[in-house]
């Protein structure tokens, strides 16, 4: 990494806007008489402690959360996830589609004070990429033949053929530059990113605590201090709400939502593109045959799921969520309860009187998990699968899930404006989460290779549809549904831009008064 620079940030309009919902530039939560507090601390309640500090490792919501305000990528995203300038403008891109230069802004610093360039952006890429560094956003990279920095401000990455999701992968926080000197371990204590804030303090299972970043190179964060208070039990963070003691909460439970609203909170609902799904590991003894699959997709009504478990709030989705390459949720061998049809599967499996499932779920991650569940558990029991649920907090439930240690999982996975980066890095053989998803097949991997092969739109779709029915027609996992999201904030909180899937990438741009 190079040697400080002294001179002046210079700041770069990145052009995050608020999803339609709101207005672009919301003005306050409060109202517009109140005044921003310099000096104001934002607390941000949060349902699991976010052990994850390293950006590369992060897979929860809440590190992610946490992550996304110490670290930045090398581009952001603006309201409907389309990539747009960050650390550097975006790329020029050769003829043939395989050479990707990048412009750094000029004088941007780590919250260390030490200057960020090409070696540092080179560092990171590489260590993604070493399979030493067992990093979830490595399938990211798997195009990638090299990479350049030919001097500070210049990045030049070489693919070995085109990949039209290459960009979109580039502005995760799985992909945010860390500094090139420095041991991943520490980071681990001490996270030190170009983000708007600076790791102060962390007290385990309670709070992290972070600091402006006075040299943010986008803009001054409007909150001096950021604390994301960690608060596993929903009514607990609904009361804390309504006191003061937390400004802002993201629910994904309506009935809870509309409890936290009061005369001294709003709350605003936002669409998502993740997706709550049964994982099924096709490897595992259990579930190898896909007839003991499909009886389980054919045993399991989404309605029932979300209006149980998830009180109405959501809807019944295919594996792709991207708006452009959406599945149909239709388009499936059992697009609603089939209760005869998966006894007909049992059979075919052999396993005519059922079998036994073990089920892992997680406590914390986010409030449905439990009961999504339990749901499932009582549907599956009417053609003999009997379900063993196991209720992890949800530190475990990560390791677990990462460890791929189960056969089948409740999980709620971000989804993404590109169907390869949501799916990349399950499905392939080379993918950093196979072990985790447990299938792939050759069919898939070329399917994949076609798909990030042009970036024509029209072109790319009929692949991504036949990707989208040979997950479903093959059962690998159960997808059940996308939710909607509730950003509840005192009305003190200014500046608030509710996003797609309730991203607080942009929450540096609030403050409090």
């Amino acid at each position: 990494m190079s040697t400080q620079r002294r001179h002046g940030i210079r700041t770069i309009a990145t052009g995050t806007v608020a999803i339609t919902l709101l207005a672009a530039g919301l003005a306050a939560c409060g109202g517009e008489s109140s005044t921003a507090d310099p000096d104001g601390t934002l607390v941000f309640g949060i349902s699991a402690d976010p052990a994850q500090m390293i950006p590369w490792t992060a897979t929860s919501t809440q590190s992610i959360q946490v992550l996304s305000q110490i670290y930045s990528p090398i581009l952001n995203t603006d309201a409907e996830g389309v990539p747009e300038a960050g650390l550097a403008e975006l790329p020029t891109v050769s003829e043939d589609g395989k050479t990707y230069t990048f412009t750094l802004q000029d004088g941007v610093t780590f919250s260390d004070g030490s200057a960020l360039d090409s070696a540092d952006v080179k560092h990171t890429y590489e260590t993604i990429i070493d399979p030493a560094s067992s990093a979830s956003s490595a399938s990211y990279f798997a195009s990638v033949a090299g990479i350049e920095a030919p001097d500070p401000q210049t990045v030049v990455v070489t693919l070995k053929q085109p990949d039209a999701s290459f960009v979109s992968g580039l502005t995760a926080v799985n992909t945010a530059i860390v500094p090139s000197d420095a041991d991943p371990k520490s980071l681990e204590s001490k996270p030190i990113g170009s983000g708007p804030y600076q790791f102060k303090s962390r007290t385990p299972n309670e709070s992290i605590t972070l600091t402006r970043n006075d040299d943010y190179f986008a803009g001054e964060p409007g909150a001096r201090t950021v604390e994301f208070r960690v608060i596993p039990d929903e009514q607990s963070m609904v009361s804390s709400l309504k006191t003061g003691a937390v400004d802002v909460a993201i629910f994904d439970n309506p009935v809870t939502a509309k409890t936290a609203t009061s005369g001294q909170t709003t709350s605003t609902t936002v669409d998502s593109l993740s997706y709550h799904v049964l994982q099924l590991r096709a490897s595992s003894p259990t579930l190898k045959d896909v007839n003991a699959r499909l009886a389980i997709q054919c045993a399991i009504s989404r309605e029932d799921v979300i209006e149980s478990a998830a009180l109405g709030s959501g809807k019944p989705t295919g594996p792709i969520t991207s708006p452009e390459y959406r599945s149909d949720p239709e388009a499936q061998p059992c697009p609603e309860q089939d209760l005869d049809k998966a006894k007909d599967y049992l059979a075919k499996a052999g396993k005519p009187n059922g079998f036994t499932l073990n089920l892992m779920t997680s406590q914390g991650l986010y409030s449905t998990a439990v009961d999504e569940a339990q749901n499932i558990q009582a549907q599956l029991g009417k053609v003999g699968i009997k379900v063993n649920v196991e209720a992890l907090d949800s530190n475990a439930y990560v390791e677990r899930w990462l460890a791929a240690d189960f056969d089948a999982a409740i999980a709620m996975n971000g989804g993404s404006s590109d169907p390869n980066t949501m799916y990349g890095r399950y499905f392939t053989k080379a993918g950093s989460f196979n072990k985790v998803a447990g299938y792939s097949s050759p069919e898939l991997d070329k399917l994949f290779a076609e798909g990030i092969a042009t970036t024509d739109t029209d072109a790319r779709a009929p692949i991504y549809e036949e990707i989208s029915q040979h997950l479903v027609d093959q059962a690998v996992w159960v997808w059940l549904f996308t939710p909607e999201m509730y950003v509840v904030a005192n009305k003190g909180v200014k500046g608030l831009e509710e996003r797609t899937d309730a991203s607080i990438s942009t929450l540096w741009k609030a403050s409090v008064s």
